[in-house]
């Protein structure tokens, strides 16, 4: 995670209903996945300097809606940090008609520089989700004691819409919000808008439109992944 604003990375809704659907399984899953994608962006920046970057984790999930998980990225943040390795885990249940999930990430940078300030922070979150047909809502807020950098405490708030078609392809737009406590004028606002599908039964395409407010950058992205395990 390089930038803390636009002038200074999405958990996407498929990233929500994913870790829900997993952590609810009817038994103890291990699932693998692996991506290659044409530029990391992460809360609308990029952390690859609008390069490409390969992805890939594991995550394990219990019929009790226990799930913990591991997943590393490439990063280009013009020092000697080239790699990110999130760990995290939490607990995910159905109350009614609504997804619920609580958990916590803890965000690494192994061969980060010192100098500068540290780079690993924690996150702590709660997502609700709920499906109506093919229509599908989420929302996230997730909050860091002192986030990237040592800047003190910080909080996002995301929400999206999701509607799958027929044909089993996805289009879905969210909007993010970015808020630092002790920097001033630095907080701001996120947007995407992705359409993604299936393929070959377990390989995942996506494309998504970022932008970010106060005129920063906007950029398209395309992805591809698959999942093995499960």
């Amino acid at each position: 995670m390089k930038n803390m604003t636009p002038k200074l990375a999405s958990l996407a809704l498929a990233a929500l209903l994913g870790s829900t659907a997993a952590a609810t399984a009817s038994a103890q899953d291990i699932e693998g996945n692996v991506a290659l994608t044409s530029n990391y962006i992460f809360r609308g920046v990029t952390q690859t300097d609008n390069g490409p970057a390969i992805s890939g984790g594991f995550d394990f999930a219990d019929e009790s809606g226990i799930y913990a998980g591991v997943w590393g990225s490439s990063v280009d943040f013009g020092d000697d940090t080239t790699m990110e390795l999130d760990l995290y885990g939490g607990y995910a249940f159905t109350a009614g008609t609504w997804d619920l999930d609580f958990g916590a990430i803890y965000y690494g940078y192994p061969d980060s520089p010192s100098a500068g300030g540290e780079q690993n922070f924690w996150e702590f979150y709660g997502a609700v989700g709920h499906a109506l047909g093919p229509l599908a809502w989420d929302a996230k807020v997730s909050y860091s004691p002192d986030f990237y950098l040592e800047s003190g405490p910080a909080t996002y708030l995301e929400t999206g819409l999701a509607y799958e078609f027929p044909a089993g392809v996805t289009v879905d737009a969210r909007i993010g919000a970015s808020t630092f406590d002790d920097l001033s004028g630095a907080d701001y606002e996120d947007y995407q808008l992705g359409l993604s599908g299936t393929a070959f039964e377990n390989v995942g395409w996506d494309v998504r439109y970022h932008k970010l407010s106060d005129d920063g950058d906007d950029s398209f992205v395309f992805t591809i992944s698959q999942s093995f395990g499960g």
